[in-house]
């Protein structure tokens, strides 16, 4: 029976992941569908990407399938003629990065979720088979034109921090599952007005046009294939570019820069920055923005107690981050500074 997980470290597979030679393509798609087995759907689908050496991060569910991949980009072609085998990805749009290294993953990780997008929907009224209409990038533009149009983001609030559309609307949250319930309710006065919706790839704005829909609003739209998609298309047919700043992307790029201008700030010293870091102290491990010079100050640490925490002996930093959760440890601007933290 073929091996149907990782068996090798995470260090190991970075290390292998750095020294190749062959050039990689970072990809991500979804497609909402019913999968009646999720648990065997992923099995297959792991046996034939880890065959056609696939790196990555998928999530299987009932509901269908979310992905963000790189591939050696001598096998994207075989790779999508595998996808498009399965009858209900067929012609499914796959979303390629706008600025890569190929160095986004290294390793495959296909999990098996309650759904792809964890949105705290419980009514089973709730139908993503009725959702808001697709716009491209043309008509993104034309419709945006139009000073009644409300764009609204989809995304977590350090996603919006370092780049969005001109005049989008943020719906301040850490959790998608917070901004569903906020968005409605924040746009309960605009019923009847064209509302377009957006996110990074666009499954995020694609359930969030549905439950728009589902709270009786009437004139929904969602931004086909997202900010990935857009800024494609915004490059190959020459238009206006209406995104500024840099697309936060959840892999070990962090970002794609869309539009030359830097809209967030140093977590730390306040000059202009949007470069996003994990706190070096893995047992802080906070998601913040750091600029070059408090990189070089603070060590890639984000203060000073967890500078000092690095330089103990490894063996005692081992046990004093025995059992820290760390997950969802993100640095949140509107409700907190970075200050001492204290571990113990």
């Amino acid at each position: 029976m073929p091996v149907l997980h990782n068996r090798v470290s995470q260090e190991e597979l970075k290390k292998r992941l750095m020294e190749e030679s062959e050039p990689r393509t970072t990809i991500s798609f979804y497609q909402y569908f019913f999968i009646e087995n999720p648990q065997e759907f992923r099995d297959q689908l792991y046996s034939q990407l880890n065959a056609m050496k696939v790196f990555g991060r998928i999530y299987v569910a009932n509901e269908g399938i979310n992905a963000q991949i790189s591939v050696p980009s001598s096998g994207f072609d075989a790779l999508r003629q595998y996808l498009y085998s399965i009858p209900e990805l067929n012609g499914l749009r796959l979303n390629i990065a706008v600025d890569d290294d190929g160095k986004s993953f290294w390793v495959l990780k296909i999990k098996v979720r309650d759904k792809i997008v964890a949105d705290g929907i419980d009514d089973p009224a709730f139908d993503m088979r009725r959702k808001g209409r697709y716009v491209d990038a043309v008509t993104f533009n034309n419709l945006t034109e139009d000073p009644q149009t409300i764009v609204i983001d989809m995304r977590n609030h350090y996603e919006y921090e370092v780049g969005h559309f001109d005049g989008a609307i943020e719906v301040p949250s850490d959790t998608f599952r917070e901004q569903l319930p906020m968005a409605a309710e924040m746009m309960e006065a605009h019923k009847e007005q064209n509302i377009i919706m957006y996110c990074t790839g666009g499954i995020r704005c694609e359930k969030a046009s549905a439950y728009l829909l589902h709270k009786g609003f009437k004139n929904v739209f969602h931004l086909e294939g997202g900010i990935i998609n857009y800024a494609n298309k915004v490059k190959e047919e020459g238009l206006k570019n209406k995104f500024r700043g840099k697309n936060f992307v959840f892999d070990n790029r962090m970002g794609e820069r869309i539009s030359e201008e830097v809209l967030a700030h140093c977590h730390q010293c306040g000059e202009l920055a949007d470069t996003h870091v994990n706190c070096t102290n893995e047992a802080c491990h906070l998601l913040f923005i750091q600029c070059s010079k408090c990189a070089s100050v603070y060590d890639g640490c984000c203060s000073r107690e967890c500078q000092d925490f690095i330089k103990l002996p490894e063996e005692k930093q081992k046990l004093l981050r025995k059992g820290i959760m760390k997950n969802q440890n993100v640095f949140n601007k509107s409700r907190a500074r970075l200050r001492p933290k204290k571990i113990s």
